[in-house]
């Protein structure tokens, strides 16, 4: 069989890039080697009538990204639905005080004011000052950074602001999140609600640009929220494959992808494990560089980018545990009811400290927890007056060299993950009523669990690399990468390894699609 184009990978890239041909009346073929599409974009059921997503969770970035604009109504007709909450995210300390970012300005100010004068007045500032750059920030953010586009758009803001004016600016966007929250703010509450998204986006609070993405996703939470999708991101993968079907494309899971084969340097199709051969002419590979370079190009001869492969980082791992409960949780501090996203840290310093632990393999005394509460915002994810509540921790070692706090033996994940789900659960029973009596069923994944379930998550690394910004930008995979092509024609790197990076965005599919003309 040939085909227009085939797509290595049903994660959210892949997808996007599908459905946006497919639209254009392209033969697209999207080959999965799970057996279920969607890449981290996973629904099982917990226990019977509890679905939980098992990595993908939130999808602000999607309903507010191109790819979410071009294809959301026509997922919509698949049955692609959000649920929203006006309360996205919070944190809880372990004393008790809480901090909830509304999607109400004038709530956010004076709740942080009442933290500490001032607080208030400096987030709406720092709020207002992405809007004013929105175009531009967002344009480097997402778009194709090798471009005639983008030349135009550098050019016009050095019109604007001037050279001095314009390298004044991108430094000022280097800033850690330490920096921009310990010049900015006086409550130790304020920060610890803002620090641990620096973990969300594969950094560190002390990484650049950590800070400037901090004040992107107090932005974009306070103006989009945190909106789940109805039924479950899995509900969202089967919407995309039912649109790429309904335009004559397919979607074919357990279907491995053996070899890209080349011939004088361009694409002629693809090979599977069983033996099948898939005659193209394009190829978009959604996968992590290890899979690309190591794997499905084996035997290609290209030199810079197996130099370059050496040199390529991947983050900490992340941990997952989730829980069905036989009812709704009570939490001791009141006010988190209905909040989408509650992180549980003592702040700035907790984060930093967590975070480094992990990074040089230990296992946290106290991680940096992100709880989730699902079927606060979409009630068809567990029975009537029951709940369903995940645990994610972005702060663990994808290696373990030994536990921080020397209480856990072991150096293997099998060994140690429930030892590890036990310590999180202790700190999250401390802040809900008689929670350990609530616990219907309990599913734990650490980082060897998640790359089983998904070659590209290296070490449980969810976001396709370290996001250092040696790795991201210009430089995402490697310093020499342009838009994701390279000396093989016809071949375009796509996925969260590749600009603009991780995320539910579909940003690489979405300018891959348009690079071929959707």
């Amino acid at each position: 069989m040939a085909v227009d184009h085939v797509v290595i990978g049903s994660g959210i890239n892949g997808l996007v890039a599908a459905s946006l041909l497919a639209l254009k009346g392209d033969r697209v073929l999207v080959l999965e080697r799970e057996a279920v599409p969607g890449g981290c974009m996973r629904t099982e059921e917990l226990a019977p009538g509890y679905l939980h997503d098992v990595m993908a969770a939130t999808f602000v970035l999607f309903m507010t990204s191109p790819a979410g604009a071009a294809l959301g109504p026509h997922l919509a007709r698949h049955g692609f639905d959000y649920c929203h909450t006006p309360h996205p995210t919070a944190v809880l300390r372990p004393d008790g005080q809480a901090a909830v970012l509304t999607m109400d300005r004038a709530a956010n100010v004076a709740a942080l004011d009442a933290l500490a004068p001032g607080d208030g007045a400096a987030f709406a500032a720092d709020a207002d000052g992405v809007a004013a750059d929105a175009p531009f920030l967002f344009a480097l953010l997402g778009q194709r950074l090798w471009s005639w586009p983008m030349a135009k758009l550098l050019f016009g803001q050095a019109r604007k602001r001037g050279l001095r004016g314009l390298a004044g600016w991108f430094g000022g966007q280097l800033d850690p999140m330490r920096g921009w929250l310990d010049s900015r703010f006086d409550s130790d509450t304020t920060k610890a609600l803002f620090a641990p998204w620096a973990l969300h986006c594969g950094l560190t609070v002390e990484n650049a640009y950590s800070g400037a993405m901090g004040r992107v996703i107090a932005f974009a939470l306070e103006a989009a929220g945190a909106p789940v999708v109805k039924g479950g991101s899995g509900r969202a993968a089967q919407a995309f494959a039912a649109l790429i079907a309904e335009k004559g494309g397919e979607v074919r899971c357990s279907a491995d992808v053996d070899r890209i084969t080349v011939h004088n340097g361009r694409v002629t199709g693809v090979r599977l494990t069983n033996g099948d051969e898939i005659a193209t002419k394009s190829v978009l590979a959604s996968v992590a560089p290890g899979q690309l370079y190591d794997r499905l190009l084996d035997g290609v001869n290209l030199p810079e980018d197996r130099n370059a492969l050496k040199r390529f980082r991947h983050g900490r791992g992340n941990f997952q545990l989730h829980f069905a409960l036989d009812a709704v949780p009570e939490w001791l501090t009141p006010g988190l009811e209905q909040v989408a996203l509650i992180h549980l840290t003592d702040g700035l310093d907790a984060v930093s400290k967590s975070s480094n632990e992990a990074e040089r393999g230990m296992l946290p005394v106290t991680p940096t927890i992100c709880v989730g509460q699902p079927s606060r915002l979409d009630p068809t994810r567990c029975p009537e007056g029951k709940a369903v509540l995940w645990m994610q921790i972005p702060d663990a070692p994808r290696v373990i060299k030994g536990d921080a706090a020397g209480e856990i033996e072991g150096t293997d994940w099998n060994d140690v993950r429930e030892a590890f789900a036990d310590r999180l659960q202790a700190i999250l029973s401390r802040h809900i009523k008689g929670f350990d009596n609530l616990v219907t069923a309990r599913k734990a994944y650490s980082p060897k669990d998640l790359e089983r379930m998904n070659v590209n998550l290296v070490g449980g690394d969810p976001y396709g690399g370290h996001c250092g910004v040696d790795q991201f930008f210009l430089w995402r995979p490697f310093a020499h990468s342009t838009n994701g092509e390279g000396p093989v024609r016809g071949l375009i790197h796509i996925g969260a390894s590749t600009h603009p990076g991780p995320g539910l965005g579909g940003g690489s599919g979405f300018n891959a699609a348009k690079r071929l003309g959707a």
